[in-house]
């Protein structure tokens, strides 16, 4: 489930206990966004156009906590709670994905996240390795287990003509896409998300043949 940014916090923890038991939250630094709203229920602010990542961090403070069952009062800027808890408390474990690559968002990544998300890329390349290193140097400055976070990367596939493909796309045959794939899980990416162009059978039928390859 993707974060909105007209979603409060706690409308977001409510939506995520109610859905599928594979739910991720899916944080794209968007909770929150800079626009004018009024605080109401769930802890929405009131008044200025405020701080992004501020808001946002103050956001991931709320919902991780009440994710795990805690009960919880919160005094932030943008956000006020008090002895809140979700009942019924969640049944299962529900990760918070964030994507994003600037310092701070990886900072808050490294505090709070359980996932983290990059795209979109062709092959892996210098671009992606530049921002593992971010990545890594975000857990580091926060005393983070590296192994505690899952990696996730968005990959553009252009499976129509091979050597037609954009310079961030990825086109080949099945032999060589499984190759791709290989190739980032090297890297220590635990999830691809395949963006197929065109999305239509021959290409999905390709996909399938280069994950049999693969064995898995």
């Amino acid at each position: 489930m993707r974060a909105r940014r007209s979603r409060p916090a706690g409308v977001i923890v409510r939506l995520a206990v109610r859905v599928d038991p594979q739910t991720v939250i899916d944080c794209r630094g968007e909770v929150g966004g800079r626009h004018r709203v009024r605080r109401g229920v769930g802890g929405a602010a009131i008044g200025a156009a405020d701080h992004r990542a501020a808001r946002f961090e103050e956001a991931l403070q709320i919902i991780g906590p009440l994710l795990r069952g805690e009960r919880l009062t919160f005094a932030g800027r943008y956000h006020q709670l008090r002895d809140a808890v979700l009942l019924p408390p969640p049944d299962r474990p529900i990760p918070i994905l964030v994507a994003g690559n600037r310092p701070r968002m990886l900072r808050l990544t490294a505090r709070y996240a359980d996932a983290w998300n990059t795209a979109w890329f062709g092959l892996p390349d210098e671009r992606l390795g530049q921002r593992l290193a971010g990545l890594h140097a975000a857990l580091q400055a926060e005393s983070r287990d590296p192994a505690t976070l899952r990696r996730t990367v968005g990959m553009d596939c252009e499976l129509t003509d091979p050597g037609q493909a954009g310079a961030r796309s990825f086109a080949g045959l099945a032999d060589e896409l499984a190759r791709a794939i290989d190739a980032y899980e090297r890297l220590g990416i635990d999830d691809l998300i395949v963006r197929l162009q065109p999305s239509t059978r021959p290409a999905l039928d390709r996909l399938a043949r280069a994950i049999k390859i693969r064995g898995h």
